[in-house]
């Protein structure tokens, strides 16, 4: 059936209010307006950002981890067209601003919200939702909204890509897998031969060790307060594992000394004032970088001691890994089609799409590093 200009009722994961399960509901989703695609979502990853949390805008389709297929376009897009595979990314690349312009950031003005990208990209530009459920105007989530059989998305959050990619591994490169492998190789920079420690080892941080171990670095120490994570961490690069659990001593102290004063890198993909703490304190004085990669929108950050700079250590912080996306992530799925890195050790389960609530507990419990649901 021929569905273009004309409304789609399909299926999505309604979160009507903050800390409640996802609802399955019937959603009507609007034809894509000027500069707009929509899409036929064919996997989604359930990442914690996902989480109906206090902060958020509610009713809401979350979601912005995924990958699917060109359903129509809206006036004036010339780059897709239907039938493509695409991956949305909730970090827009319009190419024209002045961010996208400038080789020093992989940020874009069409990024709303600077203080709490979390929270941006709720409506589509002219303000308006493309999603109605019940009467009702539903928000969209990180310009993706990706818990919805059908979604529609500005088409500088839009990558083409490659005809024969998989796209229920693939749909790991528009968040979890870029941010952090991105973090290690460009905004951290580490380098051959150096020392690393990647706080945090979910999909973000696994991500991390493999940008570490591409890099070059000699030895990763890999930390996280479940230790059933440890055998993925060494599989993918880290050469110690360590649980802050297990110590008696704080777990910055313990890098120091196992590495002759502290690492050259370090990169915490939790985001808690805690760990933000422990992994710059982890840093070697003279020449120590600490980058921040996750980021807890309840945290109320870090204190910094001046003597830590002033010695030399540095602090810097990283968004969607530092790519450039629409330029960077087609290359990305390629890098995973010639077997450059791994995504396929980051899922650990596959659900049907009506399992959502079931795949959050998964995460909540600490049980799953990536699932992916499938439509």
């Amino acid at each position: 059936m021929n569905t273009n200009g004309k409304v789609i009722r399909c299926k999505a994961a309604i979160a009507w209010e903050a800390n409640q399960p996802f609802c399955i509901e019937e959603v009507e989703v609007s034809p894509p307006r000027a500069h707009e695609v929509r899409i036929q979502v064919r996997a989604t990853g359930v990442c914690p950002t996902d989480n109906p949390k206090k902060g958020a805008l509610f009713p809401t389709v979350f979601g912005h981890e995924c990958a699917g297929v060109v359903e129509s376009t809206g006036p004036g897009v010339t780059n897709f067209k239907p039938g493509d595979k695409v991956i949305p990314f909730f970090a827009p690349q319009c190419k024209k601003c002045k961010f996208c312009l400038s080789p020093l950031t992989n940020l874009c003005g069409k990024l709303r919200e600077f203080k709490n990208p979390n929270i941006d990209q709720t409506l589509m530009e002219d303000k308006t939702s493309r999603f109605t459920c019940k009467g009702k105007a539903i928000y969209h989530y990180m310009g993706v909204s990706s818990f919805s059989q059908y979604t529609v998305v500005s088409e500088a959050n839009l990558a083409k890509i490659d005809d024969d990619a998989n796209l229920e591994r693939v749909c790991l490169i528009g968040c979890g897998f870029s941010s952090g492998y991105g973090a290690a190789i460009n905004d951290a920079k580490v380098t051959p031969g150096s020392t690393c420690a990647v706080f945090g080892l979910g999909c973000v941080g696994l991500s991390a060790v493999m940008g570490c171990k591409t890099a070059g670095a000699s030895r990763i120490i890999a930390i996280d307060i479940n230790s059933e994570k440890f055998t993925k961490a060494k599989a993918l690069g880290a050469t110690d594992c360590l649980n802050p659990r297990d110590l008696d001593k704080p777990i910055q102290d313990v890098i120091s000394e196992l590495t002759n004063g502290g690492v050259d890198f370090s990169l915490d993909c939790v985001g808690s004032s805690q760990t933000m703490k422990a992994a710059l304190e982890s840093t070697i004085v003279g020449w120590g970088s600490c980058t921040v990669v996750g980021a807890k929108a309840d945290e109320k950050g870090l204190s910094v001691f001046p003597v830590d700079l002033i010695l030399g250590r540095t602090i810097n912080g990283t968004f969607f890994g530092g790519w450039k996306s629409v330029d960077s992530v087609p290359n990305l799925v390629t890098d995973y089609k010639n077997k450059k890195f791994d995504l396929d050790i980051l899922v650990t389960h596959t659900l049907p799409f009506d399992k959502i609530n079931e795949a959050f507990d998964l995460l909540n419990q600490g049980k799953s590093i990536r699932t992916i649901l499938t439509f």
